[in-house]
């Protein structure tokens, strides 16, 4: 007879019959299955970290491509990954995944894993073997990524965080009005505010580092996840944003993420306003929506995706309006002589990161707009009140 850890990657290969596979595992010595699972598990989880994957993003391709009971493997095996190594070797960034997952090793013996997953959920030991054999057939199925955040054990030295925390608080807060309040004007208004304040913050940090011979800011690359339904419409909506914020987006459809090039500052902004309108625009449009229903559903789905589509068109005028006159103010106070070279310097740092890590892209076809009531419905919710701009 093979070996437990033989059948596990016969499984997971498909080499045999998924259920059949299962139901051997099922009855196989737990001394022989744990360990090899386990093992299977660990060698998978790092051989991706390795290959450029972070924990967010393997969680959320795990959830995406199986489902949400894998999450809370997905955080064990970034833990388990961790405790290979000291924190000090360990990215930031990395690090603040594995936070944000939950991730601590809380079994007392990895070779009895699956058995103490089993007494957590208070199961017996066949859902949590079909979850890690699942678990492991998406993690075979996921190819290589570019490394974004050093691996565990591959941290170098990096500058400190340039970004303003009170500054980030300050857009939370005024982004969290936007999404609460049931006025589209109001939340417009709060929304153009906090991107004010970014553009502001964003120039303050171009003239303060972008001329340093020895700048130690530079470009880097964060992946956004977008979820479906309406995934190309929803990248839309963050390529949008990205531009109105001197960024950079490239979507990958067949991974649900989207790579933005910038900024530390930047990106931060990036990420924070687009959950934002993404959450604005889903509520403007369950207002605004026909009903469904069988015989409307077309019509609904054609009506949503042009909405969509029409926001994100209309947000993204709106975002760099916003942004230029924030501009416009800095070189009309004649405060930042150099401002304009200094920004097309940097877009040029972001443009070269960029063809760097995608050497070769294809620009995407615009999603269709079969909906004139989606698409007017959209471009109303995006300009719902006049975006107000101090100088």
């Amino acid at each position: 007879m093979s070996s437990a850890s033989t059948q596990v990657e016969d499984v997971i290969r498909g080499r045999v019959d998924y259920e059949d596979g299962l139901d051997r595992l099922s009855v196989a010595p737990a001394a022989d299955v744990d360990p090899a699972l386990f093992a299977a598990l660990a060698e998978a989880s790092a051989r991706l970290f390795e290959r450029g994957w972070q924990p967010a993003e393997l969680q959320r391709a795990a959830t995406r491509r199986g489902r949400p009971s894998l999450a809370p493997l997905v955080a064990d095996a970034v833990a388990a990954h961790l405790r290979r190594y000291r924190r000090s070797t360990v990215d930031e960034r990395w690090l603040e995944q594995a936070d944000s997952l939950g991730a601590g090793v809380w079994w007392a013996d990895d070779a009895a894993y699956v058995g103490a997953v089993a007494a957590r959920r208070r199961s017996d030991r066949v859902p949590v073997l079909d979850d890690l054999l699942t678990l492991l057939g998406v993690l075979a199925a996921l190819p290589p990524v570019e490394v974004l955040v050093p691996p565990p054990g591959n941290a170098p030295a990096r500058a400190a965080s340039r970004v303003d925390e009170r500054l980030l608080d300050r857009v939370r807060a005024l982004l969290a009005k936007a999404e609460s309040t049931t006025y589209p004007a109001e939340a417009e208004t709060y929304t153009a505010k906090a991107q004010e304040l970014i553009a502001r913050h964003s120039i303050d940090e171009a003239l303060a580092y972008g001329g340093a011979a020895d700048a130690t800011v530079v470009p880097f690359a964060r992946r956004i996840g977008v979820d479906h339904p309406y995934e190309n419409e929803k990248a839309s909506l963050l390529s949008a944003v990205a531009d109105a914020n001197r960024c950079h987006a490239v979507w990958s459809p067949e991974l649900g993420f989207c790579t933005v090039f910038g900024f530390d500052a930047d990106l931060d902004a990036v990420d924070l306003l687009y959950t934002s309108l993404l959450v604005q625009a889903h509520r403007a449009m369950a207002r605004s929506e026909p009903p469904g229903g069988k015989a409307g559903r077309s019509r609904l789905k054609a009506f949503r995706q042009s909405f969509l589509v029409a926001f994100a068109v209309r947000i993204g005028e709106r975002l760099t309006q916003v942004a230029e006159a924030a501009l416009s103010a800095a070189v009309a106070a004649a405060t930042a002589p150099d401002l304009l070279p200094v920004l097309r310097s940097r877009d040029e740092q972001v443009q070269e990161t960029m063809r760097r890590v995608f050497p070769r892209t294809v620009r995407g076809r615009g999603s269709r707009v079969d909906s004139l009531e989606g698409w007017e419905s959209g471009r109303e919710a995006a300009d719902a009140a006049e975006l107000p701009v101090r100088s």
